[in-house]
C-alpha cells in the first residue's frame, strides 16, 4: 500500500509538472499574438530557451537555496519513494521557470538575447528561491515572525505572490531600466499605436495558460491525499469572473477579453484552498477590472511600455490575490479561516520590495556591464532579423506572396 501510495503520488505531481510545462507554450504564444511581426520568432525562441536556462539554475543552485536538497546523492538514494523528490523538483521547477516567461513578455521587441538568458539564471537561481524558501518552506524566520506578529502565517498556496507578483516585479524594474520602445511615444506627448500581430495566436495562448492553470493550482496540493475541488471550482470562478470584468471595463476588447481569464488565475492562486466560490468570483471580477484599468494608465498616462502588461497582469493582479486570501478566507466571510488579512498584506508587501530590488540589482548591473538593449538599428529591423537571422515566415514576403 505504501508503494501504491507513493506510487499515486508520484503519477499525480508529474501531470501537475506537464501542465504547467504546458502552460509555457501559452506563455509563448501570448507574446507571439501580442508583439509585432518582426519579433514573433524571438518571443518563441526565449520562452523555451529561458526555460532550459531556468532547469539549470534551479537543478543546480535555486532548490537547494528555497529547500536545502541538492540532487548529488546516487540514482538509487534519488529513486526512493518511486522518485517523489525528482518530480516534486520538476512541479516547482515549472513554478521558478514561469517568471522569465513572465519578464520576457514586459521587455518584448527591444531587449538583447543573451543578457536577458544570464538575467534569467540568476533570478531563478539565487532571487526568486530566496523569497520561495522564505514563504514554501520556512526559510529565515520569515513565516514564523508574522504568525508571531499578526496571528497566522502568510498564505499562498499556489503562488499569487511567490510566483506571480515575484515575476510582475521584476518585470517592472527590467522594463524601467530599458526604457520604452523606440517610436513608442512621440516627443509631442502622442502615442503611436502597436497593435497585437495575431489575435488568433495571442487567444491560443490565452487558452493553453487557462487549461494549463488547473494543474497549476489544483496540483499545487502536491499529494493524491491533499487534492481538493473546492481549489479547482475556485479557480473556475475567478476564471470567469476575470473574463466577464475585462469584458465590460475593457469594452469588448479582444486582447482584454483574453487576458482577463489569466488576471482572475493569477489573483485566485493564493487562496484558492480557503475561499468560498462566490469569494473567488468577487477575486476575479476585481482582478479583471483591475488589469484593464492599469494596463491603459501604465502605457496610456504613465508611459511605461510593458509590451504584454505583465506587470498589470502578474505583479498588481498577483499582489491583490495576497490580500483577497486575507479577506475572503476569512470564516466570516464564508472561507476556510486560518488566515489573517495583516499577515497577507505584511507578506506581499515583502514578496514585492524582494521582487523589485532583485530586479533592479539584476537587470541593473548586467545594464551596466554589457548593456541590456538591442541597437536603436537592430530595434528598427526587428529582433527575429537581428537575432535569430529569420523571420517568422520566411517563405513570403511582406504582401504574402511566395
Amino acid at each position: 500500500m505504501e508503494n501504491l501510495q507513493a506510487g499515486s503520488d508520484v503519477l499525480f505531481i508529474l501531470l501537475g509538472a506537464i501542465m504547467v510545462l504546458a502552460m509555457h507554450a501559452g506563455f509563448a504564444f501570448l507574446e507571439v499574438g501580442t508583439v509585432r511581426k518582426k519579433n514573433q520568432v524571438n518571443a518563441l525562441v526565449k520562452i523555451i530557451t529561458d526555460f532550459a536556462i531556468s532547469t539549470i539554475a534551479y537543478f543546480f543552485i535555486g532548490y537547494l537555496v528555497a529547500y536545502g536538497i541538492g540532487f548529488t546523492a546516487g540514482a538509487q538514494t534519488l529513486a526512493e519513494k518511486n522518485g517523489y523528490e525528482l518530480v516534486k523538483f520538476f512541479f516547482l521547477l515549472t513554478f521558478a521557470a514561469a517568471i522569465p516567461a513572465i519578464i520576457s513578455g514586459g521587455i518584448a521587441e527591444r531587449a538583447r538575447f543573451y543578457p536577458q538568458l544570464m538575467a534569467s539564471f540568476f533570478i531563478v537561481g539565487l532571487v526568486y528561491p530566496f523569497f520561495e524558501g522564505m514563504v514554501w518552506n520556512g526559510n529565515h524566520g520569515l513565516q514564523a515572525w508574522i504568525n508571531a506578529r499578526f496571528g497566522a502565517d502568510f498564505h499562498d498556496f499556489a503562488g499569487s505572490v511567490v510566483v506571480h507578483a515575484m515575476g510582475g516585479w521584476i518585470a517592472l524594474a527590467a522594463v524601467l531600466l530599458l526604457g520604452p520602445r523606440r517610436g513608442r511615444y512621440t516627443r509631442d506627448g502622442k502615442i503611436s499605436a502597436h497593435p497585437p500581430s495575431s489575435i488568433p495566436f495571442l487567444a491560443l495562448g490565452a487558452w493553453v495558460l487557462t487549461v494549463g492553470w488547473f494543474g497549476f493550482n489544483v496540483m499545487s496540493a502536491q499529494t493524491i491525499e491533499a487534492v481538493s475541488g473546492l481549489v479547482a471550482i475556485n479557480s473556475l470562478m475567478a476564471m470567469v469572473g476575470g473574463i466577464l470584468a475585462a469584458l465590460v471595463v475593457g469594452r469588448n476588447d479582444p486582447g482584454f477579453v483574453h487576458n482577463g481569464p489569466l488576471a482572475g488565475l493569477v489573483a485566485v492562486c493564493a487562496g484558492s484552498d480557503v475561499m468560498h466560490p462566490l469569494g473567488a468570483l468577487a477575486t476575479g471580477l476585481v482582478a479583471g477590472g483591475l488589469f484593464v484599468w492599469t494596463f491603459t494608465l501604465t502605457q496610456n498616462r504613465w508611459k511605461i511600455d510593458d509590451v504584454l502588461g505583465v506587470w498589470p497582469l502578474h505583479g498588481l493582479c498577483g499582489a491583490w490575490g495576497g490580500l483577497a486570501a486575507g479577506i475572503f478566507g476569512l470564516e466570516a466571510l464564508g472561507g476556510m479561516g486560518g488566515v489573517t488579512f495583516m499577515s497577507q498584506l505584511v507578506g506581499t508587501a515583502i514578496g514585492v520590495a524582494i521582487a523589485f530590488a532583485g530586479g533592479f540589482i539584476v537587470y541593473g548591473v548586467i545594464k551596466s556591464v554589457m548593456g541590456i538593449r538591442l541597437s536603436e538599428e537592430d530595434e528598427f529591423q526587428g529582433a527575429d532579423l537581428s537575432i535569430h537571422k529569420i523571420s517568422a515566415e520566411p517563405g513570403y514576403d511582406s504582401s504574402g506572396s511566395l
